[in-house]
C-alpha cells in the first residue's frame, strides 16, 4: 500500500508538471500572437544575377518590361552588368525610362539597393493600369535625387485625368495649383552619389513612408495612396540609376 501511495503521488506530480507546462506554452503562444508583426509574404524579388543573351538588345528578364521601344526609338536603356540593373535614359528618348514589373498588392514593403550619380534620380512609381480616372495608371510615387525626396499622391494629384489634361493644355487655375500642392511633399536630402544605399518604402493604407540606409526620411498621408488595387511597379528614371536586390512583400 505504501508503494502504491508513493506511485500515485509521483504520477500526480508528473501530471501537474505536464499541465503547467502546457499552460505556460499556451500563454507564450498567446503573447507571441499578440506581439508578432502582421502576416506578410514575398510577392516578388530579383537579385539580377543573370546576363543578357544578346548584350546589344534590351533583355532585363524575370518579367521586367521597358518603354524603350515606344519612347526611345528602340535604343537600349536598361543593362544587366555584374549582377545589377543599370538604367540610363537615351539621348533620343522623349520620356524618362520606365522599367515595369506587374505585381499586385494593396499594402506593401518595397526594399532595394540603389546608386545614383551626381545628376541621377530614381523613382518608385506605383500604378494600376485598369484605373481610368488617372493618366497611364499612375497612383503614387517616391522620387529620390541626391538633394531631395519627393513623395506624391498621383491619383488625386497631378495624374488625375482632369488635372493632367488641364496641365497639358496649360489651363490650370490658381485653385488647381493650390490643390495640387497639397498632394506632394519635397524633403531636402544629402545623398552620397556613386555609392550604394538601402531603400525601404512602406505603403500602408493612405500613408507612404520612405527610409534610406535605415533612417526615416519622411512620410505622407493622402487618399490616393490608399488605392486598393495596385498592380504595377515602375522604376522611373529621368537620367541614370543603378538598382539591385529588390524585394516586394505584402503587409497588412
Amino acid at each position: 500500500m505504501h508503494i502504491h501511495t508513493i506511485q500515485r503521488k509521483a504520477l500526480h506530480q508528473i501530471l501537474i508538471v505536464i499541465f503547467v507546462g502546457i499552460g505556460i506554452g499556451l500563454c507564450l503562444s498567446s503573447v507571441a500572437a499578440e506581439t508578432a508583426p502582421p502576416a506578410s509574404g514575398v510577392l516578388f524579388e530579383d537579385q539580377f544575377e543573370r546576363t543578357e543573351k544578346n548584350q546589344g538588345k534590351e533583355q532585363p528578364g524575370n518579367g521586367w518590361g521597358t518603354n524603350s521601344k515606344t519612347r526611345a526609338k528602340g535604343v537600349k536603356q536598361v543593362f544587366l552588368s555584374d549582377g545589377k540593373m543599370h538604367i540610363k535614359r537615351a539621348a533620343v528618348a522623349d520620356h524618362g525610362v520606365s522599367v515595369t514589373q506587374d505585381v499586385s498588392f494593396c499594402n506593401a514593403r518595397i526594399a532595394l539597393r540603389f546608386m545614383v550619380p551626381e545628376k541621377g534620380d530614381l523613382g518608385i512609381n506605383i500604378a494600376d493600369m485598369n484605373e481610368k480616372s488617372v493618366h497611364a495608371g499612375h497612383i503614387c510615387m517616391a522620387r529620390i535625387k541626391p538633394t531631395s525626396l519627393e513623395i506624391v499622391d498621383l491619383k488625386t494629384g497631378r495624374m488625375k485625368k482632369e488635372m493632367h489634361d488641364k496641365n497639358k493644355a496649360k489651363k490650370l487655375t490658381k485653385a488647381d495649383k493650390a490643390q495640387l500642392a497639397k498632394k506632394s511633399i519635397i524633403l531636402p536630402l544629402k545623398l552620397k552619389t556613386g555609392v550604394w544605399h538601402e531603400l525601404e518604402i512602406l505603403i500602408v493604407d493612405d500613408t507612404m513612408m520612405v527610409k534610406i540606409d535605415s533612417r526615416k526620411i519622411g512620410s505622407m498621408a493622402s487618399p490616393g495612396i490608399a488605392h486598393k488595387t495596385k498592380q504595377r511597379i515602375r522604376l522611373a528614371v529621368n537620367t541614370e540609376a543603378w538598382v539591385d536586390d529588390i524585394t516586394i512583400s505584402a503587409v497588412k
